[in-house]
């Protein structure tokens, strides 16, 4: 019962704080360009100095097998909010599916460690307390860059409360002691699987961004991403080298597009590519 009072008080301060936030930013397409620059480089840095190497490290130990198995288990904790916020966008067998998916991968998937479900025509969807707030009529605001999470939105931002509420793993660090250090520690296995990820894209994604502002080429890929999840795949064949590229990068947490094609991820706000060295 509290989590739903917090979850309906967080669409009711996102309805609130985007219509105020859309109001003030009318005169502007990127009202918080400043504070994104910066935010962007804060990122870049600690990608580049901490989080990157920490991957680099992750994926040169970590055997194939085990980091499929990391990747399916976070994925799989996702789905339990996934299933959550299509039930609050009204869509009811996609629910239904994604209940049933999480159910079989955490029984004969080992927890979760085995993506079983695939195999019973059980896909993986990515649904996000964003994209619901977006269903009832929540304007996203303009593009903002969150230190350390990333590329957001005012709307996005609040929804990171709600997914941070439909995830098992915050109510287990609430007990403490050991139980916290174990959640702090599978977030940030989280964190380095899903940049790990990113690596095997940010070739790509440095040689697309030569001739081309690194800065608007993150905040045009995040918002047709955005978008694109946000309209259950309607998009127009203007964006469809855009959303060709951003679907072999992954949804991470961090200050960039992470890719998609090659490992499911928990989030679609995910760790950035750091800039070229």
């Amino acid at each position: 019962m509290k989590s739903k009072c917090l979850l309906y008080s967080s669409l009711l301060l996102s309805v609130a704080f985007s219509s105020l936030l859309d109001g003030c930013s009318s005169t502007s397409t990127d009202p918080y360009s400043g504070w994104n620059h910066g935010a962007q480089t804060f990122n870049d840095g600690l990608d580049k100095v901490l989080i990157k190497p920490l991957a680099q490290g992750y994926q040169w130990i970590t055997p194939d097998f085990v980091d499929h198995g990391v990747t399916n288990f976070f994925s799989n904790m996702n789905d339990i909010g996934v299933a959550f916020n299509d039930l609050l966008q009204l869509k009811m067998q996609q629910s239904g599916m994604d209940a049933s998916r999480f159910l079989i991968n955490t029984t004969v998937g080992v927890g979760g460690v085995m993506d079983i479900a695939n195999k019973f025509d059980l896909p993986k969807h990515h649904e996000d307390f964003g994209q619901t707030l977006g269903v009832w009529g929540v304007s996203s605001g303009s593009y903002l860059i969150l230190p350390v999470f990333g590329p957001s939105s005012p709307r996005d931002t609040f929804g990171l409360i709600g997914d941070a509420l439909l995830n098992p793993l915050t109510y287990v660090s609430f007990i403490g002691g050991t139980a916290s250090a174990v959640t702090a520690g599978s977030k940030l296995l989280d964190v380095t699987d899903m940049r790990a990820t990113a690596l095997q894209t940010e070739k790509v994604v440095n040689e697309a961004t030569l001739n081309k502002d690194r800065y608007e080429f993150i905040k045009e890929a995040y918002q047709q991403r955005r978008h694109y999840l946000e309209t259950d795949g309607k998009v127009s064949d203007d964006n469809a080298l855009e959303l060709e590229l951003e679907e072999n990068m992954n949804d991470s947490s961090g200050n960039g597009v992470p890719a998609q094609g090659a490992k499911e991820t928990t989030s679609t706000h995910q760790l950035t590519i750091s800039s070229p060295e």
